[in-house]
């Protein structure tokens, strides 16, 4: 657990909570966008709705005993689709979380206000406030990984699409009856960008692969100058760059933000990618767009989610 810095001072406090599939991240978070305190907390064991709820509920008492100070609100980012506190589905590898109004169901237990939203959603909030876009006002946010998440950030706000339903970006199309998608589509983004596409690209090309093999491996043959690695590199380029050509030209985003572990590769992955986007997109749109890697690792969603609350119940201005 991170410790409370005695020395911080803010006039203002949320409580954040990050859902995963094996734990959730909790903390209190400040105006100014830093984590007071944080810890993780194991979901393993938590078999059933209830005890995951529980869970959230322990650890929401464990922050606000530790602060001693009232708080703004709660913000929780929670895997699958969310509309008005209420967790439609989707809720990867968690029991139950279908049609749960988790958001009235906390403020029931904890007396608190809550908002919860989509944690790929708070990622780009988080990122926005505080992180790789603090001087932007709109942003398109992807994050690379088994899938591909996004989020789109209006005024330096969420914009989630009619009921929180949009923002796919994962699920534009990029390759008419393409590649076949999990969610059930042909040619969507992440069957063609995302991490698991790259892996299973790089094993088409070439058949003596490790069955184990990742994406950072994959990298790494690349800078090497492996010649079925370049040419993986280069498909995944051209595809993530397509994507991001109809993020530019429908919004003119100020910031295009590149997330997940693959952003970490280094300051060319982000190079090949403007250079390509440079090179597709509307000259007019891409003027003042510029494409960079994350900056807040896996902290955006705990940011993210404090954000989120700051700005749905504290009305005075807080960002940086």
């Amino acid at each position: 657990m991170n410790t409370l810095n005695e020395t911080q001072i803010s006039n203002s406090y949320t409580i954040g909570i990050d859902i995963g599939g094996t734990s959730l991240k909790c903390g209190v978070v400040n105006e100014l966008g830093e984590i007071l305190f944080s810890f993780i907390v194991s979901l393993k064991e938590a078999k059933t709705e209830a005890k995951v709820i529980d869970l959230m509920v322990d650890a929401i008492k464990q922050c606000t005993d530790q602060l001693n100070e009232p708080i703004v609100g709660i913000g929780i980012g929670f895997p699958g689709l969310i509309e008005n506190d209420v967790i439609i589905g989707g809720g990867v590898n968690l029991p139950g979380f279908e049609q749960l109004p988790l958001g009235k169901i906390l403020r029931d237990l904890t007396g608190h206000n809550i908002v919860i939203d989509n944690d790929a959603n708070l990622m780009g909030l988080g990122e926005l406030m505080y992180g790789a876009a603090k001087d932007s006002d709109d942003a398109i946010f992807l994050t690379i990984g088994t899938g591909i998440g996004g989020a789109i950030l209006i005024d330096k706000k969420l914009f989630g699409g009619f009921k929180n339903r949009g923002s796919e970006l994962g699920h534009t199309i990029i390759q008419q009856n393409g590649l076949q998608c999990a969610c059930g589509g042909r040619g969507c983004l992440e069957t063609y960008a995302s991490v698991t596409a790259l892996i299973s690209y790089y094993k088409s090309q070439n058949p003596s692969a490790d069955e184990d093999i990742d994406g950072k491996t994959i990298i790494e043959k690349y800078l090497a100058g492996e010649e079925h690695a370049i040419k993986t590199m280069q498909h995944h380029f051209d595809y993530l760059a397509g994507g991001i050509v109809n993020c530019v030209n429908i919004f003119s985003p100020q910031k295009v933000i590149i997330g997940g572990g693959i952003s970490e590769a280094g300051q060319f992955y982000i190079d090949e990618l403007t250079q390509r986007v440079k090179l597709g997109a509307l000259p007019v749109s891409f003027s003042n767009t510029k494409i960079v890697a994350a900056t807040l690792g896996n902290r955006a969603g705990l940011l993210g989610a404090c954000a989120n609350a700051f700005q749905k119940f504290k009305k005075t201005e807080y960002a940086l």
